[in-house]
């Protein structure tokens, strides 16, 4: 007697009805177009200030606008104004940025005024972070405050995954880095259906966020560095060798992180904190110039203007400060993110090395370095990927970047982060 043979399972997940994810679009939407306009309004209002600061008023008074005595007073007085709104604001301007990253935290909404207003006085002064970690902070806890009142069934987490994603795809103006964020968040999940339908959501939150601000203010990453061709053997040396040395780099700040947010918690108070950061801030752009001020993306594309303008020497200073100078912001309570800045240190430490070896090619100097740097400071492998590859724009990079990211990653992992718990010891 023949005996039935049991039924086949299938290898994957069944797919999720269509009609179960047409109801998720119009948040998404929602959530996508309002993170974004958020970040613009943002950007704009630091922007205007940042004008006043370092083009009307030193214009008015008769200083230099990046002298070394205008830079010490701004960097002083944003320590001094961000120390009164961490004081004084409800809601302290949220936790302390060195225990956030990417995944933020919901906070309540008297929070947000004094953490989007400590944000913008960060942008506009100087210290060297980015708006990626409060942005997220506060879109999320946006998203999640209006999303339970009109939807009270929906689980707090599809909201935070939308505005995180509609952030994301607005800072980078595509969805694609959403994209890879939201699938490494997922790789170890057990999902109820298939990938695909896990990101459908955010996905389409990102693409809205991206596709506003895309409109709104048309960003740009593309460096327009020296076109790089097919790469070759000593194209692949060279990205092995430098996204190595970039993820070591990366490393010494991050074990220098607590030792750092430690001397500074000493002082205990935002209002003695804050300004210290603004003088030790002075104090490094005095020694790296001004490109080492803010959060480096305009910079960099005026480092990458000229590859050729600046000394080996120069650029390898210019890197070390501002590494320097992301470390010290994120210890002593300045409201920001890492990846930026990070960026810059990346981009200086590639034209670095075209300028010792001018056989290595500048665009694989810096997205080689850019990678290692930011594999070291994110621990977000596809984040550091694609930004190291959108700024070139070149397809032939890509390749060498994945073999490069291979030593670099194996140089980080399992190693502290560039993020601290509560007690001040590093996440890993």
């Amino acid at each position: 007697m023949v005996q039935d043979s049991p039924p086949h399972t299938p290898a994957t997940a069944p797919a999720t009805p269509a009609r179960a994810l047409l109801p998720s679009i119009l948040p998404a939407l929602l959530v996508g177009v309002t993170a974004s306009l958020l970040l613009v309004g943002v950007d704009a209002g630091a922007e205007e200030l940042q004008d006043v600061l370092w083009r009307t008023v030193p214009d008015a008074l008769g200083v230099g606008r990046y002298s070394v005595l205008w830079m010490s007073v701004v960097l002083v007085a944003t320590g001094i104004a961000v120390g009164l709104v961490v004081w004084k604001v409800p809601g302290h301007a949220g936790p302390d940025p060195a225990t956030t990253g990417l995944d933020a935290p919901v906070l309540p909404p008297a929070a947000l005024p004094g953490l989007l207003l400590a944000t913008a006085l960060m942008l506009a002064g100087g210290p060297s972070l980015g708006p990626e970690n409060p942005i997220i902070a506060v879109n999320v806890s946006l998203a999640v405050w209006a999303g339970l009142r009109a939807f009270p069934a929906a689980p707090e987490r599809s909201w935070a995954a939308l505005a995180e994603a509609a952030t994301i795809g607005a800072l980078f103006g595509t969805p694609v880095a959403a994209a890879l964020i939201i699938s490494e968040a997922l790789a170890g999940q057990r999902l109820k259906g298939q990938l695909w339908d896990g990101v459908f959501a955010p996905l389409t939150a990102a693409g809205a966020g991206a596709l506003t601000v895309t409109l709104v203010s048309r960003p740009n990453f593309d460096l327009h560095l020296p076109s790089f061709g097919h790469p070759d053997w000593a194209d692949l040396l060279a990205a092995l060798v430098i996204a190595s040395v970039g993820a070591l780099l990366g490393m010494a700040a991050v074990r220098a992180f607590p030792y750092v947010h430690r001397a500074f918690g000493r002082l205990r108070h935002p209002m003695l904190m804050l300004p210290a950061g603004g003088v030790v801030l002075a104090a490094l752009a005095a020694v790296g110039g001004h490109l080492t001020l803010f959060k480096g993306l305009h910079e960099i594309a005026e480092l990458a203007g000229d590859p050729d303008g600046w000394t080996a020497g120069e650029f390898a200073v210019m890197a070390v400060v501002k590494l320097a100078a992301l470390l010290v912001a994120a210890s002593c309570g300045f409201r920001g993110g890492r990846i930026f800045p990070a960026v810059f240190v990346g981009t200086a430490l590639g034209l670095c090395a075209h300028a010792l070896v001018p056989a290595v090619h500048p665009a694989v100097g810096v997205s080689a370095a850019v990678l290692g740097l930011l594999l070291a400071i994110t621990r977000q492998g596809w984040v550091s990927l694609f930004v190291a590859a959108v700024l070139v724009s070149s397809p032939g990079i890509i390749a060498l970047l994945c073999i490069a990211s291979l030593p670099a990653w194996l140089l980080v992992t399992g190693r502290p982060q560039m993020q601290l718990r509560p007690d001040g010891t590093a996440v890993r």
